[in-house]
């Protein structure tokens, strides 16, 4: 038996050192907070994805009282942008969270089931598709998807 040891890579920043391009997508997820269905958790997240083509679809977190009926941000933006742009790969994702009120001053991170949504989109392209997560005092930047989720589960996985 060995011990191996899983690393990953991303950036911690300010706002003035997000691109206008990324600071326009996140401006986009935090507005969307405002569009989440929460009553229960109290936890509005927000997304926004950046098409290679330049359109953004944006999406929020749904909820419902029988769990696990509702759906979250991350999981309703690419949905809709792959439902609607089937041939457009996603470039970037952009997530922001709110809770009594504020933003979270810690960037919020994907669920797991996110997280294997997101890995699939970008598989499924088969280009990085870069991952912002925002918080007030604080923004991650991923260079991929898969650098949130190692050892994910593809189509390849399935075969005998």
């Amino acid at each position: 038996m060995k011990t191996q040891d899983i690393h990953t890579t991303f950036q911690s920043c300010q706002w003035d050192d997000l691109t206008v391009e990324q600071q326009t997508l996140v401006e986009r997820a935090k507005q969307m907070t405002f569009q989440s269905y929460c009553p229960y958790s109290h936890f509005n997240v927000g997304a926004a994805a950046l098409l290679a083509d330049g359109t953004i679809v944006t999406g929020s977190n749904q909820e419902n009282a029988a769990y696990p009926s509702g759906l979250c941000a991350e999981r309703t933006t690419l949905f809709a942008a792959n439902a609607n742009h089937p041939d457009t790969p996603v470039k970037t994702l952009a997530i922001a969270c709110r809770t009594r009120g504020s933003f979270t001053q810690r960037p919020g991170s994907p669920c797991g089931s996110c997280r294997q949504v997101m890995i699939e989109t970008e598989h499924r392209y088969r280009l990085p598709m870069e991952v912002i997560l925002y918080g007030e005092q604080e923004i991650y930047i991923f260079r991929a998807a898969a650098d949130l989720l190692p050892f994910g589960f593809f189509s390849e996985d399935l075969q005998a």
